[in-house]
C-alpha cells in the first residue's frame, strides 16, 4: 500500500511538468492613434439607440431575439463547452461499475466438461460478479493539460465568433434601414419633382392653347416628366428588397413586412460611433481579432500536445468487487475480488509519426500567427476607412445641401420667367433636371453618413468587450 501511494505522490508531482511552449500574447505594432481625425463616443452595448430611432430600436432587438444565424453561433458554443468539458474531465480518474450473473452447463463431450466430471467439478453452475473499476492516466508530460488548453481556446474562440455574428446582424439590420430610408426619401423627392413637373406640363399646354408656346414644348416637358416617374419604379423595388432583408434578419418569412416599414420616415442623422480611439484596443474590442488570437493559443497548446507523444505515459487501474459461484455466498467475505494495475506506455519507433506531428503543430501555430496579424491589420483598415468616410461624408451633406438650396432658388426663378415668357423651356427643364439630381446626391449623402457612422462603430468592435457590471 505504501509502494502505491509513493507511485501517485511522484505521479502528481511528474504531472506538474508540461512540456511545450508558454504562450505568450502577440506584441502589436500599432501607432497609439488612428490618422483619421474622428472623436469618438464611450462605447456602447446598445450602440444603435445613438440614432435615436425608435423603430429602428426595436427591429434590432427584434433580430436579436429571433435570428437564426445568432441561434447557430449559441448552438456552437455549446458544442466548444462541451469539448472543453471533456478535455478537462479526462485530466480526472473514471469511476466504472459493472455486474453480470451467468448460467452455465458444460457439455461432456467438451474437454472441460469431461475434465470436470472426471474430477467431480459441478458441471452445471451460476456466476454472480459485480463491482467497480477506477482508472487513471496520470499526465505526466502535460499533453492532456495542452489539450485542456486548447479546447477553452477553442471555447473563447468560438464565444468571440458568436460575438462577431452578433455585431453581424446588428450592423446588417441597421444598415438595412438606413438603405429603406434613404430610397424612401428619394421616392418622396421623386413624387415631389413629378408634380412640379405634371404642372408645368399643365401650364405649357395652355401656353399652346393660347398660341404662345409650341406643340414641340409639350412633348419635351412631357417626356422629362415620365422620365422622372421612371424613376419610381426602380425606386420601389429596391425599397422591397431592403424590407426582404430586414425580415429575414428579423426571423421572418420575406414579404411578412412591419407596417412601420411601409410609412416613410426620415433618415436618421449620423451619431458620433462609439468605441476606443486607441488603436490597440482593437486586440480586445474586436470579436474577429479576439477569435484569430483564441486560435493562436489553441494552436499553441497543440504544440505541447505533440511533443508529450515523445515521453512515457503511466496509467493507473484498480478493480473492488464480488465474484461467486451461487448466490449464497455472493456478498461474503470470502467472494471479495481485488485487482490493481499500473501500466506504462512509452512509444519508442514509430518512423517519425511524432516528429510530423509535431511539425504539423509548429506549422498551424504559424500560420495563426499570420492570420492573427493580417485580421489586426484589415481592422486597423477598416476603422481607417471607415473614419475617412464619415468625415468626407458629413462635408459632402453640407455641401450638397448648399447646392440644393441654391438650385431650388434658380428653379423657381426659371419657372417664373417662363411664366412671363423672358426665357425658354429648355432653361426650365434644365433647372427641374438639375435640382432632382442635386436632391438626389443629397439624400443618398446622408444615407452614406449615417451608414458610416455605423461602419465606423462596427470596424471598433461595436458593444463587444463593454462591461456593464
Amino acid at each position: 500500500m505504501n509502494r502505491i501511494l509513493v507511485t501517485l505522490l511522484l505521479s502528481s508531482a511528474l504531472s506538474a511538468c508540461v512540456v511545450g511552449p508558454k504562450y505568450t500574447p502577440p506584441v502589436a505594432d500599432l501607432r497609439p492613434a488612428y490618422s483619421a481625425d474622428q472623436p469618438l463616443a464611450a462605447a456602447d452595448a446598445a450602440w444603435w439607440q445613438h440614432f435615436g430611432d425608435p423603430v429602428l430600436n426595436g427591429l434590432v432587438e427584434r433580430a436579436l431575439a429571433q435570428n437564426y444565424d445568432l441561434a447557430a453561433a449559441a448552438a456552437r458554443i455549446q458544442q466548444a463547452r462541451a469539448m472543453a468539458g471533456g478535455a478537462t474531465a479526462r485530466l480526472l480518474p473514471t469511476l466504472d461499475a459493472a455486474g453480470s450473473a451467468e448460467a452455465d452447463r458444460q457439455s461432456l463431450h467438451t474437454p472441460f466438461g469431461a475434465a470436470s466430471h472426471e474430477l467431480g467439478f459441478p458441471r452445471n453452475y451460476e456466476l454472480y460478479q459485480a463491482g467497480v473499476q477506477a482508472s487513471w492516466e496520470i499526465d505526466l508530460f502535460g499533453g492532456l493539460t495542452r489539450q485542456q488548453q486548447a479546447a477553452r481556446a477553442g471555447l473563447a474562440g468560438t464565444i468571440a465568433d458568436a460575438a462577431a455574428v452578433r455585431l453581424g446582424v446588428e450592423a446588417e439590420t441597421v444598415d438595412a434601414y438606413l438603405q429603406l430610408r434613404g430610397l424612401q426619401a428619394q421616392v418622396q423627392v421623386a413624387q415631389g419633382q413629378y408634380t412640379v413637373a405634371d404642372n408645368l406640363v399643365t401650364l405649357i399646354r395652355a401656353r399652346e392653347e393660347q398660341g404662345l408656346s409650341a406643340p414641340r414644348d409639350v412633348l419635351r416637358a412631357t417626356g422629362d416628366r415620365d422620365g422622372v416617374a421612371a424613376r419610381i419604379p426602380r425606386l420601389r423595388g429596391a425599397i422591397a428588397a431592403q424590407i426582404n432583408a430586414i425580415d429575414v434578419l428579423t426571423g421572418q418569412q420575406a414579404g411578412v413586412a412591419d407596417p412601420a416599414l411601409a410609412q416613410t420616415g426620415a433618415i436618421p442623422a449620423p451619431p458620433q460611433p462609439s468605441g476606443s480611439a486607441i488603436p490597440a484596443d482593437l486586440m480586445r474590442r474586436r470579436p474577429d481579432v479576439v477569435a484569430a488570437e483564441s486560435r493562436m493559443v489553441a494552436a499553441n497548446a497543440q504544440i505541447g500536445a505533440a511533443l508529450s507523444e515523445y515521453y512515457p505515459h503511466l496509467s493507473f487501474s484498480g478493480l473492488l468487487g464480488f465474484a461467486s459461484v451461487g448466490g449464497a455466498s455472493f456478498l461474503s467475505g470470502g467472494a471479495v475480488a481485488t485487482t490493481g494495475q499500473a501500466a506504462l506506455r512509452w512509444r519508442l519507433f514509430d518512423f517519425g509519426r511524432i516528429d510530423a506531428e509535431v511539425k504539423q503543430a509548429r506549422g498551424h501555430k504559424a500560420e495563426t500567427m499570420a492570420q492573427y496579424r493580417a485580421t489586426l491589420l484589415h481592422a486597423t483598415a477598416d476603422v481607417e476607412n471607415a473614419m475617412v468616410a464619415l468625415t468626407q461624408g458629413r462635408n459632402e451633406v453640407t455641401i450638397r445641401e448648399q447646392q440644393v438650396a441654391a438650385l431650388t432658388r434658380s428653379r423657381d426663378q426659371a419657372q417664373q420667367a417662363y411664366g412671363a415668357g423672358t426665357v425658354a423651356l429648355i432653361e426650365v427643364l434644365d433647372a427641374d433636371r438639375a435640382l432632382l439630381d442635386a436632391s438626389d446626391n443629397l439624400l443618398q449623402a446622408r444615407a452614406m453618413a449615417a451608414r458610416a457612422s455605423l461602419a465606423t462603430t462596427r470596424a471598433l468592435g461595436g458593444g463587444y468587450g463593454v462591461d456593464h457590471g
